[in-house]
C-alpha cells in the first residue's frame, strides 16, 4: 500500500501541512521536527505522488517528444540531447515513435496531451491547414524541428536548402561533372510532409543550375541501389552521387565497393547529417553537419519557457558546415 503524507503524520503526531513544509523545504517549522520526518519518510520509503502534485502545481514537470523512429543515428543523438537538457532543467520526457505513419502521429500526440505533459517536441509527418488546427485544440506548448508546419508553431532547425546549394559548389570544385541525387523520401511528395528533404532537393538543384552543371539523375523510390546497378559510370567524366542523408550515402558506397568502383576516383559520394557513426566507415564520408545536439537543446530551452514564463525563445536557423572526408 502507498505511503502518504497523513500516515508520516501519523506517526510523528503532526499534522499534514508539517509534514508537507518538511517534505519540500519549506519554512515554519524546527529544525528537530522537519528531521523526525524526514527520518520517518526515509524509513516508510515514501514516494511523493506527482500526480497530485500535478494538480497543486499545474504542471506535470513532463515533456513530450514525437519522433519517427530511433534507426537513424542522428535521431538517436538528437533524443539523448532533449533528455539531457530536459532534465538539466527539471523535466522527464516520453518519447513517443509514429514509424512516419500520420495517424499513429496524431495516437502519440493524443497520448501525450491525454497524460498532461506540459510541453510536446514534434518532428511531423503531418502538414496543412487541418492539421494545423488539430494541434491548437489542445492549448498544449509545441516546438517543431525540421519538418515545418506554419508561423503558428516555433520552429528549430538548420537551412537545408543553402546547405546543399554549398555541398553542389564543393563537389563542382572537384571537378565532378556527372549528378546523381538520392532521396526515396520524395516519392512521399503531397502525401506527407517532408519539408527537409523537399528543402535538401530544392538547394541541390539550384547548386546544380547556378553551377550549370548536367541533368541530373534524380532517384526518388526505395529501389535506388537496384537503379544504381545499371548506371554507367564514365571514367573520363567522375560522377557524384549526392544522398539526402548519410544512410543512403553508407548504402550507396557498399554498393560501389561491390562493383569494384573507386571512390572517389570514379564516384564520389555525398552525404547529409554526419551521424556518429561515421568515424568507424572508410572512406570517410564527406557530408553536411548540424548541430543535432544543439536542436535538441534549444528546443526544449525554448518550450520550458514557454511553459515557465509563457513565451517560446526563438531561435534563429542554425549553422551547418561541410565536413571534407575522402569520398569526394
Amino acid at each position: 500500500m502507498r505511503v502518504t503524507i497523513k500516515d508520516i503524520a501519523a506517526i510523528c503526531g503532526v499534522s499534514a501541512g508539517t509534514v508537507d513544509r518538511a517534505l519540500n523545504n519549506r519554512t515554519g517549522i524546527s529544525e528537530k521536527t522537519r528531521n523526525k520526518v524526514l527520518k520517518v519518510a526515509e524509513e516508510m520509503n515514501y514516494q511523493p505522488d506527482f500526480t497530485a502534485r500535478s494538480l497543486v502545481m499545474g504542471k506535470t514537470m513532463t515533456l513530450g517528444v514525437v519522433l519517427f523512429d530511433l534507426y537513424n543515428r542522428s535521431f538517436a543523438q538528437l533524443m539523448n540531447a532533449i533528455e539531457q537538457k530536459a532534465r538539466e532543467l527539471g523535466y522527464f520526457v516520453y518519447i513517443t515513435l509514429t514509424d512516419k505513419n500520420p495517424e499513429n502521429e496524431r495516437t502519440c500526440i493524443e497520448y501525450l496531451v491525454n497524460r498532461k505533459v506540459d510541453g510536446i517536441i514534434l518532428f511531423t509527418v503531418n502538414q496543412g491547414k487541418e492539421f494545423d488546427t488539430y494541434l491548437s485544440k489542445f492549448h498544449t506548448p509545441i516546438v517543431t524541428i525540421f519538418n515545418y508546419i506554419s508561423s503558428n508553431w516555433e520552429y528549430v532547425g538548420i537551412r537545408e536548402r543553402q546547405a546543399m546549394k554549398e555541398a553542389v559548389d564543393y563537389i563542382v570544385s572537384k571537378r565532378y561533372k556527372q549528378f546523381v541525387y538520392v532521396s526515396p523520401p520524395l516519392a512521399y511528395a503531397g502525401k506527407s510532409n517532408i519539408y527537409t528533404q523537399e528543402e535538401r532537393f530544392i538547394g541541390f538543384m539550384e547548386g546544380i543550375q547556378l553551377n550549370k552543371a548536367l541533368i541530373p539523375l534524380v532517384l526518388k523510390d526505395a529501389d535506388y541501389l537496384e537503379k544504381l546497378k545499371t548506371y554507367s559510370f564514365d571514367p573520363a567524366e567522375k560522377t557524384a552521387i549526392v544522398c539526402s542523408t548519410d544512410l543512403y550515402a553508407l548504402e550507396v558506397m557498399n554498393l560501389l565497393k561491390e562493383r569494384n568502383i573507386a571512390i572517389p576516383e570514379q564516384a564520389g559520394v555525398m552525404g547529409f547529417d554526419d551521424i556518429d557513426m561515421l568515424k568507424y566507415i572508410s572512406p570517410r564520408l564527406t557530408t553536411v553537419k548540424y548541430p543535432i545536439v544543439q536542436i535538441g537543446e534549444k528546443a526544449v530551452e525554448s518550450i520550458v519557457n514557454k511553459i515557465e514564463g509563457d513565451a517560446y525563445i526563438s531561435i534563429p536557423l542554425l549553422g551547418h558546415e561541410i565536413i571534407r572526408g575522402e569520398s569526394i
